[in-house]
């Protein structure tokens, strides 16, 4: 029997920064669900390039046309725990996940796995990226942006700008 409820979907990540290829899951993820929420994880352990609130920034401004174009409501929120646990929080009873290549498929499935064990109302979905954006990770887009290197092709033009500005520091 169909729910009328709508269907919330989570993507987490960093997010630092965003890139093409977080744009290309989005737009994928936003088919699948009525409202998509794009979570950033705040760890205490690590040191993003950007704070919590920039990279909220960033996806509310490449995001939101993306989401909204699909038919879909957008939120963006941080977390500091388990992702299951920022999936209950929000309502998701999906949880969007990425894939460029078979080492990402590899890790995903035991993390599938394990989330499906601690919350199993929420289903795993995994995402190919398209073939454009497949090589694209953030962390070699700030290792060419610090090397002072185009990043143009990887990264909206906004999100390009901010790299650069916190680059010429």
């Amino acid at each position: 029997m169909a729910s009328n409820l709508p269907r919330t979907a989570l993507y987490a990540g960093s997010f630092d920064p965003v890139t093409n290829g977080h744009l290309d899951v989005v737009r994928q993820a936003a088919r699948l669900a009525d409202r998509l929420v794009l979570a950033v994880g705040v760890h205490p352990g690590k040191k993003p390039l950007f704070s919590a609130d920039e990279r909220l920034a960033m996806l509310q401004e490449t995001c939101e046309p993306i989401v909204r174009g699909e038919g879909c409501k957008l939120a963006c929120v941080t977390f500091d725990n388990l992702v299951v646990e920022a999936a209950r929080k929000e309502g998701a009873t999906m949880l969007i996940r990425g894939l460029r290549d078979a080492t990402d498929f590899d890790y995903e499935m035991q993390m599938a796995g394990m989330n499906a064990t601690m919350a199993p109302k929420v289903q795993t979905i995994f995402l190919p990226a398209s073939a454009d954006v497949r090589p694209i990770t953030a962390t070699l887009v700030r290792q060419i942006a610090g090397m002072g290197g185009d990043i143009s092709a990887f990264v909206p033009a906004s999100v390009a700008a901010r790299l650069t500005k916190k680059f010429a520091r």
